[in-house]
């Protein structure tokens, strides 16, 4: 039974069903924090890393090849993800670059490494604020329809260019560019609250 339950959660998750996703985040939600808080000992860390994996978990389904449970591959995600945050802050308190081939957390399950989810510390001087929308932002974000939700996740947060997100995607560049614009309208909306002197997203190459 559980397998059966398992399996229409990922094909659900594949076919981007809104309803996955919330299963997703009630099923694995708590389990992904406990995880990450034990390896970060904070807790807005963990909260922040947890919805990174959901995250990571929905654009990244097609690379779960079912050879481990699904639960497995989530909570291999968290680690990486998890391990890539501790060395992030290991390396901005010794006053180092940090470095992105020290990443690992999207090399999983033959996923090729790409840019980690955007350094949102440019978004505005209030830790707490800066928290809170990055919260607000993943959650909207899970929530976005498939077909706006995937151009916003690889322009916005895997920094691809309109071209190369376009060949990802097998789509026109025009194509590509009004989805996203769709899909950025429909953030905004949500997060209206924190619109003054914040940007959704940062730049990247047209």
């Amino acid at each position: 039974m559980r397998d059966v339950r398992e399996a229409g959660l990922i094909q659900g998750l594949r076919t981007g069903d809104q309803l996955a996703v919330a299963e997703l985040a009630s099923t694995y939600g708590a389990r992904i924090f406990q995880l990450a808080f034990r390896y970060v000992k904070n807790r807005e860390d963990a909260e922040e890393i947890a919805q990174d994996v959901l995250l990571k978990v929905v654009t990244k389904i097609d690379a779960f090849r079912g050879d481990s449970a699904l639960s497995s591959w989530i909570y291999r995600i968290t680690f990486n993800t998890a391990m890539s945050r501790l060395r992030a802050a290991k390396a901005a308190h010794a006053g180092e670059g940090y470095d992105e081939s020290l990443d690992v957390s999207a090399s999983f399950e033959g996923a090729p490494v790409t840019r980690d989810v955007a350094d949102w510390s440019s978004l505005g001087d209030d830790y707490v604020m800066r928290s809170e929308m990055r919260r607000r932002l993943m959650k909207a974000i899970l929530e976005l329809p498939s077909i706006y939700r995937v151009p916003v996740v690889l322009r916005d947060l895997q920094g691809l260019s309109t071209e190369e997100a376009s060949a990802v995607l097998k789509v026109k560049d025009q194509t590509l560019k009004s989805r996203l614009h769709r899909g950025r309208l429909i953030l905004r909306e949500r997060l209206a609250e924190f619109a003054s002197g914040l940007s959704l997203h940062r730049p990247v190459p047209a």
